[in-house]
This record gives C-alpha cells, sequence and structure tokens, in this order.
C-alpha cells in the first residue's frame, strides 16, 4: 500500500511539474511522461490479452472492474497475482468485488492502466 501511495505522489509531482512549466519551454520531458500515463490509461484491453497479466512468472497482475483496468501488482494482498479465497489476477472481477468485504473502495488508489474493451 505504502509503493502505491508513493507511486501516486510521484505521478501528481510529475502533473503538477508539468502544469507549471507550461509556456516556458521547459516542460518538454515532463509533457512526455504526462502523455506516456494517458497512453497507459488508454489502452483498451480483451479478456484475452488481460489474462497475460497474472501477476504469474514475472508478469504484472491487472484485475478489470467494471470495464477499468487496474494494477494490483505491488499490492500485498495480490502476491504473485492471487489473492483470498482462490481469486486470481488477469480476470474481469467486477462481480466478485461486489461479493467482497471491502467492496469497490480499495479500488480508488489504485493505479489505472486502462480500459476492458
Amino acid at each position: 500500500m505504502k509503493k502505491i501511495l508513493i507511486s501516486g505522489l510521484l505521478l501528481l509531482g510529475l502533473l503538477a511539474v508539468g502544469c507549471s512549466n507550461t509556456g516556458t519551454g521547459a516542460s518538454d520531458s515532463a509533457s512526455n511522461s504526462n502523455a506516456s500515463v494517458e497512453a497507459v490509461s488508454n489502452k483498451e484491453f480483451t479478456l484475452d490479452e488481460l489474462k497475460e497479466y497474472d501477476g504469474q512468472n514475472g508478469n504484472k497482475a491487472y484485475v478489470a472492474v467494471d470495464g477499468v483496468v487496474y494494477d494490483v501488482t505491488d499490492v500485498g494482498a495480490w502476491k504473485n497475482g492471487e489473492h483470498k479465497n482462490g481469486i486470481t489476477a488477469g480476470k474481469d472481477l467486477s462481480e466478485e468485488i461486489n461479493k467482497s468485504p471491502h467492496g469497490k473502495d480499495v479500488l480508488k488508489d489504485l493505479p489505472v492502466v486502462g480500459k476492458l474493451k
């Protein structure tokens, strides 16, 4: 959870730098960083593509909920792409999350990496 918070703060810092440098000619690298963040969050995944992000064998761990794809790679409760009760990454977990004790609240701090087609 600490890594997610730090990543979020770094992203906010990059966004702030990009905004504060607008029009000064010094924002090229910040603009490129912002563009790559936007490109990643606009990526569309099919269910077959999402399966590749199962958290196994060094792969990142992604889950989809309500059409949004989240990165759970650095979340301790998702070690190696495995969560409680046999739930695994690389899938659309929209139904499962509604049955979970934590609900969708746990998603608010996760990095969004794309959308599910």
